[in-house]
């Protein structure tokens, strides 16, 4: 898997939605086709799909 970018503002509003800390998940990758995002896990390197 590669490694993770740090949100933007916007994905950081996302990533709290769906329940989890801003602070600890990197973006992966942005689907925005499919409105979901790829995220890492900054610690453990879990990998997450989000919907925006």
């Amino acid at each position: 898997m590669n490694h993770g970018k740090r949100p933007t503002r916007a994905q950081k509003q996302i990533i709290q939605q769906n329940g989890l800390n801003p602070n600890n998940w990197l973006v992966a990758k942005n689907l925005q086709h499919e409105r979901r995002l790829i995220l890492v896990h900054r610690n453990t390197g879990t990998v997450r799909k989000c919907l925006a």
